[in-house]
């Protein structure tokens, strides 16, 4: 990634430094409403463009989950001070966060204030630092609309107790539990998937006591085990004279009688939860086995079958 001009970057360190640059504790630069990231572009965030009077003709999304192309996630104008590009979350891979920035008249790279709370060194793949600054933006984070509430019961007398997890990369900062009238609880926004973590409090790490399911670790000591699944139904319309669909699968271990399909509205449907990752499946109508004819996607298993593929995130 090239370097922003050497006197802009000055620039910001001087407003910086002469406090103009107004302090902001949110995040900067995107927004997470359900399944769904908003990329913002607030002129008013980078005094270096706005105070030098540079007119703002296009500004692009760059970063890690385009392997920071210039030219391909143009923003749309909202006024003369925002721009904003909206992305489905399931675009993005697994990966807890990534690193962005956005380019400006397809040149500029415009640098983040270091008052915002979400930069990051930019550096280069072999580590080298570049002396400027990249935003980044979570997948995984609190809200009280969130799919997954995490409780622990007791420890009134704590005076902070943190999640930590795989979810985000066993950070010991990022999510403060509330106090309730029966201990802590913090609700997170979580993609289909098999985590682990642990509750820290007051610095001391244990499992969740009401949750059985756990995995050892690398320090000869347990973490627990949640499994946040998505609800995901499988559908096979044009054969409503069969008798019998059944759906077989490598989540079913290929079963050829455990998940008969019902008939609804014409279609053959079956409603099964999975945990975040890649599937193969197939139907079998009346003892023929074939793959779903609205799905494109298939792949060869290591038989040489072909299968439907179905993807949870």
């Amino acid at each position: 990634m090239k370097l922003i001009k050497q006197h802009i970057v000055y620039f910001v360190f001087l407003m910086s430094a002469l406090g103009i640059v107004a302090q902001n504790n949110t995040k900067k630069g995107y927004d997470i409403q359900g399944k769904v990231v908003t990329f913002i572009f607030n002129v008013k965030d980078y005094p270096n463009i706005e105070n030098n009077g540079d007119t703002v003709d296009d500004v692009f999304v760059s970063g890690e989950f385009n392997n920071w192309a210039k030219d391909q996630w143009k923003m749309n104008k909202v006024n003369d001070s925002i721009y904003t590009l909206k992305k489905d979350l399931s675009d993005f891979t697994s990966d807890f966060d990534w690193e962005f920035k956005f380019i400006v008249n397809s040149k500029h790279w415009a640098e983040p204030s270091r008052a915002f709370n979400n930069i990051t060194d930019a550096k280069s793949d072999d580590g080298w630092y570049y002396g400027a600054y990249n935003l980044k933006l979570y997948s995984t984070f609190a809200t009280d609309y969130g799919n997954v509430s995490f409780k622990l019961k007791g420890h009134k007398d704590a005076e902070k107790v943190i999640l930590s997890g795989t979810f985000n990369r066993w950070d010991e900062t990022g999510f403060k539990m509330k106090p309730t009238d029966d201990g802590w609880e913090v609700t997170l926004q979580l993609r289909p998937d098999i985590y682990q973590y642990k509750f820290i409090v007051d610095g001391l790490w244990i499992t969740d006591p009401h949750n059985p399911s756990k995995v050892e670790n690398e320090y000869d000591g347990y973490n627990s085990v949640i499994d946040v699944q998505k609800n995901v139904t499988f559908r096979l319309c044009d054969y409503q004279d069969a008798e019998t669909v059944i759906l077989s699968a490598d989540f079913n271990n290929w079963s050829e009688n455990k998940f008969k399909m019902k008939k609804v509205d014409g279609c053959w449907v079956f409603d099964q939860k999975l945990s975040g990752g890649k599937y193969h499946y197939k139907f079998i109508v009346d003892g023929k086995w074939i793959t779903d004819p609205a799905n494109s996607v298939k792949e060869y298993d290591y038989d040489g079958n072909i299968n439907s593929v179905c993807m949870v995130k």
